[in-house]
């Protein structure tokens, strides 16, 4: 029944209902979200399909042999890091991750080494100072764009140099 055909006694308890409910809305939407809301919010709008996650390892491999360049973040122009990890990322899923290391290394949710799948970022020096990331794509491999000079590249966790490093994995 509409609002204005109840009796005045009925309409105005349903106006201070109504009422009630848009101040308690209004509390909700004027306070902060505590962490552990914030942290299920990223939690929810960061998985990525299956297939997402394959399609992103698929398109970092094909990027395999492109030069390397600093703040290059195009097939054309070059890589660097980050660039190769927003292109792929904004090519496959149409998510455009943060720009820096250390900006990625907040992104997504930390997992746990024996959880990786492909597509998973792979970030090294890890905590608050880290120096690199890339694109976990299976079998203790991952694609990066490493250094000047050099070109993106497929590389083990357990070859030389890598094995050594502090590591994080990421899921955005």
């Amino acid at each position: 029944m509409p609002i204005f055909s109840m009796h005045n006694h009925t309409r105005r308890q349903a106006l201070q209902g109504l009422a009630l409910v848009c101040a308690l809305l209004l509390v909700g939407c004027s306070t902060a979200p505590s962490s552990s809301s914030s942290a299920l919010l990223r939690s929810a709008a960061s998985q990525l399909s299956d297939d997402q996650a394959h399609d992103i390892a698929i398109h970092a491999l094909g990027l395999v042999g492109t030069p390397y360049r600093y703040g290059g973040n195009t097939p054309d122009a070059g890589f660097d890091c980050s660039g190769l990890i927003g292109y792929v990322y904004r090519h496959r899923v149409g998510t455009a991750p943060p720009r820096t290391v250390a900006q990625l290394n907040g992104w997504g949710q930390p997992i746990a080494n024996g959880d990786l799948r492909s597509g998973d970022l792979v970030v090294f020096g890890a905590g608050p100072a880290p120096t690199h990331a890339g694109i976990y794509v299976g079998e203790g491999r991952f694609v990066h764009a490493p250094s000047t000079g050099g070109t993106v590249r497929l590389d083990q966790f357990s070859s030389g140099y890598w094995a050594r490093q502090k590591t994080a994995f990421r899921r955005p």
